[in-house]
């Protein structure tokens, strides 16, 4: 199973980016997935989580300008970042709870795409 991360990059405070994450290889079931940041010297923090049923939950600081959403055909998780500030500048990682085969449930992370927010 391995977790593919893209869309990070540079962008201008109060600007716009997305993210999406796309799971492959073979497993039973993709459950929750969501997505976590850590900024230099910070540990890692969470972002946003969506269920498989599309319940989702927010890191308050990220409220109302962040959106995750998922694909569960394509195995793919996005996230929507909008109003972009400077203390968003972190490593952004994806991360997906995989029931692998029945009976064996695992924890998977994506490699991280940079986001760096900076005029």
């Amino acid at each position: 199973v391995q977790l593919q991360a893209s869309g990070g990059g540079l962008v201008q405070p109060g600007g716009s980016l997305g993210l999406s994450c796309r799971v492959s290889g073979s497993f039973f079931s993709l459950n929750d997935m969501g997505w976590y940041r850590q900024a230099p010297g910070k540990q890692r923090e969470l972002v946003a989580t969506i269920s498989k049923g599309g319940t989702t939950n927010y890191a308050e600081s990220v409220k109302s300008r962040f959106t995750i959403s998922r694909d569960n055909a394509k195995n793919t998780v996005y996230l929507q970042m909008n109003s972009l500030k400077p203390e968003d500048t972190a490593v952004y990682y994806c991360n997906a709870q995989i029931t692998v085969r029945l009976g064996f449930r695992a924890n998977y992370w994506g490699q991280g795409t940079q986001v760096t927010v900076s005029s």
